[in-house]
Protein backbone atom coordinates (compact mmCIF):
# COMPACT_ATOMS: atom_id res chain seq x y z
CA UNK A 1 0.00 0.00 0.00
CA UNK A 2 1.29 3.45 -0.88
CA UNK A 3 1.94 5.53 2.25
CA UNK A 4 2.90 9.08 3.10
CA UNK A 5 6.35 7.86 4.15
CA UNK A 6 6.92 6.36 0.67
CA UNK A 7 6.24 9.77 -0.86
CA UNK A 8 8.45 11.55 1.69
CA UNK A 9 11.32 9.23 0.78
CA UNK A 10 10.77 9.77 -2.95
CA UNK A 11 10.69 13.57 -2.67
CA UNK A 12 13.61 13.75 -0.23
CA UNK A 13 15.88 11.70 -2.50
CA UNK A 14 14.81 13.76 -5.51
CA UNK A 15 15.60 17.00 -3.68
CA UNK A 16 18.87 15.92 -2.07
CA UNK A 17 20.19 13.64 -4.87
CA UNK A 18 21.95 11.67 -2.12
CA UNK A 19 20.62 8.78 -0.05
CA UNK A 20 22.44 9.73 3.16
CA UNK A 21 21.33 13.37 2.97
CA UNK A 22 17.74 12.32 2.23
CA UNK A 23 17.73 10.01 5.25
CA UNK A 24 18.89 12.89 7.48
CA UNK A 25 16.17 15.18 6.13
CA UNK A 26 13.47 12.63 6.96
CA UNK A 27 15.05 11.71 10.28
CA UNK A 28 15.73 8.02 9.61
CA UNK A 29 18.79 5.96 8.82
CA UNK A 30 19.81 4.98 5.30
CA UNK A 31 18.77 1.26 5.36
CA UNK A 32 15.03 1.94 5.97
CA UNK A 33 15.19 4.75 3.40
CA UNK A 34 16.53 2.33 0.77
CA UNK A 35 13.94 -0.28 1.76
CA UNK A 36 11.15 2.28 1.49
CA UNK A 37 12.30 3.27 -1.98
CA UNK A 38 12.41 -0.36 -3.07
CA UNK A 39 8.83 -0.87 -1.87
CA UNK A 40 7.69 2.27 -3.68
CA UNK A 41 9.37 1.18 -6.92
CA UNK A 42 7.68 -2.21 -6.59
CA UNK A 43 4.31 -0.51 -6.07
CA UNK A 44 4.61 1.75 -9.11
CA UNK A 45 6.33 -0.87 -11.24
CA UNK A 46 9.17 1.39 -12.34
CA UNK A 47 12.68 2.35 -11.32
CA UNK A 48 12.70 5.91 -10.02
CA UNK A 49 16.42 6.66 -9.55
CA UNK A 50 19.78 5.78 -11.06
CA UNK A 51 22.83 5.83 -8.79
CA UNK A 52 25.75 7.76 -10.29
CA UNK A 53 29.23 8.69 -9.06
CA UNK A 54 28.63 10.68 -5.90
CA UNK A 55 24.94 11.39 -6.52
CA UNK A 56 21.55 10.02 -7.53
CA UNK A 57 19.62 10.96 -10.68
CA UNK A 58 15.92 10.65 -11.50
CA UNK A 59 14.96 8.18 -14.21
CA UNK A 60 12.41 9.34 -16.80
CA UNK A 61 9.72 7.54 -14.78
CA UNK A 62 10.88 9.24 -11.59
CA UNK A 63 10.84 12.68 -13.24
CA UNK A 64 7.32 12.05 -14.54
CA UNK A 65 5.96 10.91 -11.16
CA UNK A 66 7.70 13.52 -8.97
CA UNK A 67 5.12 16.33 -9.49
CA UNK A 68 2.33 13.93 -8.51
CA UNK A 69 4.25 12.92 -5.37
CA UNK A 70 4.66 16.56 -4.36
CA UNK A 71 0.96 17.25 -4.85
CA UNK A 72 0.05 14.15 -2.85
CA UNK A 73 2.30 15.22 0.02
CA UNK A 74 0.66 18.66 0.00
CA UNK A 75 -2.71 16.92 0.28
CA UNK A 76 -1.42 14.92 3.26
CA UNK A 77 -0.28 18.19 4.88
CA UNK A 78 -3.68 19.77 4.33
CA UNK A 79 -5.34 16.70 5.84
CA UNK A 80 -3.12 16.88 8.95
CA UNK A 81 -3.90 20.58 9.33
CA UNK A 82 -7.63 19.98 9.02
CA UNK A 83 -7.44 17.10 11.49
CA UNK A 84 -5.62 19.24 14.06
CA UNK A 85 -8.38 21.85 13.84
CA UNK A 86 -11.06 19.17 14.39
CA UNK A 87 -9.25 17.61 17.36
CA UNK A 88 -11.80 17.57 20.23
CA UNK A 89 -8.99 18.25 22.69
CA UNK A 90 -7.95 21.34 20.75
CA UNK A 91 -4.93 22.00 18.54
CA UNK A 92 -1.52 20.76 19.64
CA UNK A 93 1.91 22.33 19.32
CA UNK A 94 4.70 19.76 19.35
CA UNK A 95 7.89 21.29 20.73
CA UNK A 96 11.24 19.65 20.11
CA UNK A 97 14.19 20.07 22.46
CA UNK A 98 17.78 19.05 21.80
CA UNK A 99 19.25 17.04 24.72
CA UNK A 100 21.69 19.89 25.41
CA UNK A 101 18.82 22.23 26.39
CA UNK A 102 18.91 22.48 30.22
CA UNK A 103 15.76 21.30 31.98
CA UNK A 104 14.89 24.78 33.29
CA UNK A 105 15.29 26.32 29.82
CA UNK A 106 13.11 23.65 28.22
CA UNK A 107 10.45 24.17 30.88
CA UNK A 108 10.53 27.95 30.37
CA UNK A 109 10.15 27.51 26.62
CA UNK A 110 7.21 25.12 27.02
CA UNK A 111 5.58 27.54 29.47
CA UNK A 112 6.08 30.43 27.05
CA UNK A 113 4.44 28.41 24.26
CA UNK A 114 1.48 27.57 26.50
CA UNK A 115 1.06 31.20 27.57
CA UNK A 116 1.26 32.46 23.99
CA UNK A 117 -1.18 29.87 22.60
CA UNK A 118 -3.67 29.52 25.43
CA UNK A 119 -6.08 27.18 23.64
CA UNK A 120 -3.28 24.93 22.43
CA UNK A 121 -1.88 21.81 24.06
CA UNK A 122 1.92 21.72 24.19
CA UNK A 123 3.69 18.38 23.95
CA UNK A 124 7.46 18.01 24.19
CA UNK A 125 9.82 15.71 22.31
CA UNK A 126 13.52 15.38 23.12
CA UNK A 127 15.74 14.28 20.23
CA UNK A 128 19.10 15.13 18.65
CA UNK A 129 19.35 18.18 16.42
CA UNK A 130 19.85 15.93 13.39
CA UNK A 131 16.37 14.47 14.02
CA UNK A 132 14.62 17.66 15.13
CA UNK A 133 15.41 19.69 12.00
CA UNK A 134 13.78 17.27 9.52
CA UNK A 135 10.87 16.74 11.92
CA UNK A 136 10.17 20.49 11.85
CA UNK A 137 10.69 20.61 8.07
CA UNK A 138 8.10 17.87 7.51
CA UNK A 139 5.58 19.33 9.96
CA UNK A 140 5.89 16.63 12.61
CA UNK A 141 7.06 19.34 15.02
CA UNK A 142 5.87 22.93 15.14
CA UNK A 143 8.91 24.39 16.86
CA UNK A 144 12.28 23.18 18.09
CA UNK A 145 15.29 24.40 20.05
CA UNK A 146 18.33 23.01 18.25
CA UNK A 147 22.08 23.32 18.38
CA UNK A 148 23.79 25.89 16.18
CA UNK A 149 25.23 25.62 13.61
CA UNK A 150 23.01 23.19 11.71
CA UNK A 151 21.76 22.84 8.15
CA UNK A 152 18.21 24.17 8.46
CA UNK A 153 16.76 23.14 5.08
CA UNK A 154 14.90 26.41 4.54
CA UNK A 155 13.35 26.62 8.01
CA UNK A 156 12.77 29.94 9.69
CA UNK A 157 15.15 30.51 12.59
CA UNK A 158 15.61 32.91 15.47
CA UNK A 159 18.90 34.44 16.56
CA UNK A 160 21.59 32.32 18.16
CA UNK A 161 21.46 32.23 21.95
CA UNK A 162 24.66 31.49 23.86
CA UNK A 163 24.34 29.55 27.12
CA UNK A 164 27.46 29.78 29.30
CA UNK A 165 28.95 26.47 30.38
CA UNK A 166 30.63 25.10 33.46
CA UNK A 167 33.41 22.55 33.52
CA UNK A 168 32.58 19.68 35.87
CA UNK A 169 35.99 18.46 36.96
CA UNK A 170 37.02 15.75 39.42
CA UNK A 171 38.02 17.51 42.64
CA UNK A 172 41.11 15.30 42.72
CA UNK A 173 42.31 17.02 39.55
CA UNK A 174 41.50 20.65 40.37
CA UNK A 175 40.57 22.01 43.82
CA UNK A 176 37.12 23.60 43.89
CA UNK A 177 38.24 27.11 44.91
CA UNK A 178 35.66 28.99 42.85
CA UNK A 179 38.23 30.54 40.53
CA UNK A 180 37.72 30.38 36.73
CA UNK A 181 39.98 27.93 34.95
CA UNK A 182 41.94 28.19 31.73
CA UNK A 183 40.79 25.40 29.41
CA UNK A 184 44.35 24.58 28.36
CA UNK A 185 45.19 23.66 31.95
CA UNK A 186 42.61 20.85 31.93
CA UNK A 187 44.76 18.41 29.98
CA UNK A 188 44.85 15.45 32.33
CA UNK A 189 41.52 13.89 31.31
CA UNK A 190 39.43 13.67 28.13
CA UNK A 191 36.39 15.89 27.66
CA UNK A 192 33.09 13.99 27.46
CA UNK A 193 31.25 14.68 24.19
CA UNK A 194 28.05 13.33 22.64
CA UNK A 195 28.11 11.46 19.30
CA UNK A 196 28.93 13.62 16.28
CA UNK A 197 25.98 12.25 14.28
CA UNK A 198 23.54 13.96 16.65
CA UNK A 199 24.60 17.43 15.44
CA UNK A 200 27.51 17.23 12.98
CA UNK A 201 28.08 20.93 12.34
CA UNK A 202 27.75 21.93 16.01
CA UNK A 203 29.98 19.06 17.14
CA UNK A 204 32.64 20.03 14.60
CA UNK A 205 32.63 23.64 15.85
CA UNK A 206 32.90 22.40 19.45
CA UNK A 207 35.78 20.03 18.67
CA UNK A 208 37.66 22.61 16.59
CA UNK A 209 37.36 25.19 19.37
CA UNK A 210 38.33 22.63 21.99
CA UNK A 211 41.43 21.65 20.01
CA UNK A 212 42.42 25.30 19.62
CA UNK A 213 42.23 25.99 23.36
CA UNK A 214 43.27 22.54 24.57
CA UNK A 215 45.51 20.74 22.08
CA UNK A 216 46.08 17.72 24.35
CA UNK A 217 43.77 15.55 26.42
CA UNK A 218 41.38 14.32 23.73
CA UNK A 219 37.70 13.45 24.06
CA UNK A 220 35.55 10.49 25.00
CA UNK A 221 32.07 9.86 23.56
CA UNK A 222 29.18 9.49 26.03
CA UNK A 223 25.50 8.84 25.43
CA UNK A 224 24.25 11.75 27.56
CA UNK A 225 25.25 14.22 30.28
CA UNK A 226 24.42 11.80 33.07
CA UNK A 227 27.02 9.42 31.67
CA UNK A 228 29.48 12.31 31.41
CA UNK A 229 28.81 13.30 35.01
CA UNK A 230 29.33 9.71 36.14
CA UNK A 231 32.68 9.62 34.36
CA UNK A 232 33.68 12.90 36.03
CA UNK A 233 32.72 11.43 39.42
CA UNK A 234 34.90 8.42 38.61
CA UNK A 235 37.81 10.77 37.74
CA UNK A 236 37.76 9.59 34.13
CA UNK A 237 36.51 12.64 32.22
CA UNK A 238 35.65 16.34 32.27
CA UNK A 239 32.11 17.41 31.36
CA UNK A 240 31.19 20.81 29.91
CA UNK A 241 27.53 21.64 30.52
CA UNK A 242 25.15 24.63 30.54
CA UNK A 243 22.97 22.91 33.15
CA UNK A 244 23.43 24.51 36.59
CA UNK A 245 21.74 21.59 38.35
CA UNK A 246 24.18 18.82 37.42
CA UNK A 247 26.31 17.90 40.39
CA UNK A 248 27.90 14.92 42.09
CA UNK A 249 30.04 14.26 45.14
CA UNK A 250 33.71 14.75 44.37
CA UNK A 251 33.02 16.85 41.26
CA UNK A 252 33.81 20.56 41.23
CA UNK A 253 32.02 23.16 39.10
CA UNK A 254 34.20 25.76 37.41
CA UNK A 255 33.68 28.60 34.98
CA UNK A 256 36.16 28.73 32.11
CA UNK A 257 38.14 31.90 31.46
CA UNK A 258 36.57 33.62 28.46
CA UNK A 259 33.79 31.01 28.22
CA UNK A 260 35.21 29.62 24.95
CA UNK A 261 32.69 26.77 24.60
CA UNK A 262 29.16 28.07 25.17
CA UNK A 263 26.20 26.00 24.03
CA UNK A 264 24.69 27.70 20.98
CA UNK A 265 20.92 27.29 20.62
CA UNK A 266 18.33 28.70 18.28
CA UNK A 267 14.64 28.22 17.67
CA UNK A 268 13.50 26.89 14.30
CA UNK A 269 9.98 26.63 12.87
CA UNK A 270 8.43 25.82 9.48
CA UNK A 271 8.24 28.32 6.66
CA UNK A 272 4.52 27.65 6.30
CA UNK A 273 2.42 28.54 9.31
CA UNK A 274 0.41 25.39 10.01
CA UNK A 275 -2.14 25.24 12.86
CA UNK A 276 -1.55 26.08 15.61
CA UNK A 277 0.03 29.19 14.16
CA UNK A 278 2.90 30.91 15.88
CA UNK A 279 2.08 34.63 15.60
CA UNK A 280 5.08 36.74 14.65
CA UNK A 281 4.76 38.82 17.81
CA UNK A 282 5.06 35.66 19.94
CA UNK A 283 8.45 34.59 18.60
CA UNK A 284 10.54 37.16 20.60
CA UNK A 285 9.01 35.88 23.85
CA UNK A 286 9.87 32.30 22.94
CA UNK A 287 13.40 33.29 22.01
CA UNK A 288 13.77 35.07 25.34
CA UNK A 289 12.74 31.85 27.11
CA UNK A 290 15.92 30.21 25.82
CA UNK A 291 17.90 32.36 28.24
CA UNK A 292 15.81 31.36 31.27
CA UNK A 293 17.94 30.54 34.33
Amino acid sequence: MLTERHLQIFVAIADERHFGAAARVIGITQPPLSQGLQRLEALVGAKLFERGPGQVELTPAGAALLPFARRALNSFDEFHQAASVQDPDGPELRLGLAPEVPAAVGAALAAACSAALRSTRVSVVTAPTSSLVPAVATGRLGLAAVLHPAVLDGLQAGPVTLLPTWALVPASLVPDDGEPLHLQKLSGLPVAVRPRAEAPAARDLFLDTLAMHRPTGGTVVVTDERAGLAMAAASQAILLTPDPTLEAAGVGRHRLVGDPLPVRLRLVWPQSRTPPALPAEVIPHLIQALTAP
